[in-house]
């Protein structure tokens, strides 16, 4: 991330080593997200094990990275555009560890269904495509980050609008998809739980990008999906 120069050498490393530290987090976050994904395709019960297991490592760094921050406003007392720096790295965390727990979700649905021997998923197809926008929301969130990037940031909300969208769609297919065969609701229940837990991932991802407009332009931003 490339940030004004202070004339205190030490504070400028630690600003760089906080940006460093959000980051790798949401890289973790990311990787959690995409094997969990994959996880309901190949039912790799250690994988999914151990995507339930780094959900405590990313807490971790939410613990760790807040910590810093809290002894970072104690100590150097940020104004101005440091402040709106510290602020949103407090509140992406926040949303880079719900998106894990989502990721975890995903994975412990992926579990059910492998206990219940079923390896197919309704509406699988959208799902999947619902699941490829919100892994690009995230990608290009973090990148808005770490580009300080405010107009690639308003471009994340209209993506949004899309999956919400698809999880509609989605929703209304998993009625007709149970209607259709009664037997079938407990993997159609399934379903709409990973489709939910997709588009809280998306509404997290436009937190982030939202945030990134206020640390640069130092308003605040809501619903700007018009843009």
């Amino acid at each position: 991330m490339k940030y004004p120069e202070h004339t205190s050498t030490q504070f400028d490393v630690e600003l760089r080593t906080i940006c460093s530290s959000v980051l790798q987090m949401g890289e973790a976050v990311e990787n959690q997200f995409r094997l969990a994904l994959e996880s309901i395709e190949t039912g790799d019960l250690m994988a999914i094990d151990r995507i339930i297991d780094e959900g405590h490592a990313v807490n971790a760094m939410e613990v760790s990275i807040d910590e810093f921050c809290t002894n970072l406003l104690v100590r150097r007392q940020p104004t101005a555009n440091d402040l709106r720096l510290v602020k949103t790295i407090i509140k992406t965390i926040n949303d880079l560890e719900r998106i894990g727990d989502e990721a975890e979700n995903i994975a412990s649905t992926a579990k059910l269904m492998l206990q219940k021997n079923s390896v197919s998923l309704p509406c699988y197809r959208q799902i999947k495509y619902s699941a490829d926008i919100a892994l690009g929301m995230l990608r290009a969130a973090l990148d808005a980050f770490d580009g300080l990037d405010p107009d690639a940031a308003k471009k994340i909300g209209r993506k949004d609008v899309l999956i919400d969208e698809e999880f509609h769609s989605i929703l209304r297919h998993l009625v007709a998809y149970m209607m259709e065969d009664s037997s079938e609701i407990s993997m159609a229940l399934h379903a709409a739980l990973v489709a939910r837990s997709i588009e809280r991932i998306g509404d997290h991802a436009k937190n982030i990008s939202e945030y990134v407009v206020y640390m640069i332009e130092g308003r605040e931003v809501r619903n700007y999906s018009s843009i």
